[in-house]
C-alpha cells in the first residue's frame, strides 16, 4: 500500500484555485498539479459556479499535497496561518521571496513574512536565522532578533554581522 499523506492542507479561494496552483507550482521544484476536478450542473443551485469552471486542484510542492478548493468570497486568509520556506543561501531567500511576492501586498512585508497575490501567508525564512536564534548565547541570540525585527525580506549577511556583535 503506497504512503498517503494524513494531513494536507486545504486553501479556500473564491475562484482562483487553479490560477494559484499554476503559481505556485511554478515557483518550487518538485512541483506538480495532480488533478483538477470540475463543477458541474449539480448543485448549481447552491454552488452558484459556472459549470466546468475549477472546484478543486490538488497539487504538490515540494513532495508536499495541497488541495485549492474554489468554495466562493465568504473566507479570506490571514496570517494566523502562514507557510514556511526554509532556506539555506541568500540566493534562495531572495528567489523565493521575489516571486512569492510578486504582486502580492508589501505593507505585509515584515520580519521574513509576505502576503502573496493570493492573500497566503508566507515566512521565507534561511536556516542561519533559527541557528543564531537559539543561540545559547543570549547576547549573541538577541542582536540577530533585533536586527531580525528591522527587516522585511531576511538578509543573511546582516544577521552574522549582528550576531557576531
Amino acid at each position: 500500500m503506497a504512503d498517503v499523506q494524513r494531513i494536507t492542507p486545504c486553501l479556500w479561494f473564491d475562484d482562483r484555485a487553479e490560477e494559484a496552483a499554476d503559481f505556485y507550482t511554478s515557483i518550487f521544484a518538485r512541483s506538480r498539479v495532480v488533478n483538477v476536478s470540475r463543477y458541474g450542473e449539480a448543485g448549481q443551485e447552491i454552488h452558484g459556479k459556472p459549470p466546468g469552471s475549477a472546484m478543486t486542484v490538488v497539487f504538490e510542492l515540494e513532495g508536499q499535497a495541497f488541495t485549492a478548493l474554489n468554495g466562493g468570497p465568504m473566507f479570506k486568509f490571514n496570517e494566523a496561518i502562514s507557510f514556511q520556506v526554509s532556506c539555506e543561501t541568500q540566493d534562495e531567500v531572495d528567489y523565493y521571496w521575489e516571486r512569492l511576492s510578486e504582486g502580492g501586498d508589501e505593507g505585509a512585508q515584515q520580519c521574513g513574512w509576505l502576503k502573496d497575490k493570493f492573500g497566503v501567508s508566507w515566512q521565507v525564512v534561511p536556516a542561519a536565522l533559527l541557528e543564531m536564534i537559539q543561540d545559547s548565547d543570549a547576547d549573541k541570540a538577541g542582536r540577530t532578533m533585533q536586527a531580525m525585527l528591522q527587516m522585511k525580506k531576511i538578509d543573511i549577511a546582516a544577521l552574522r554581522k549582528a550576531y557576531a556583535g
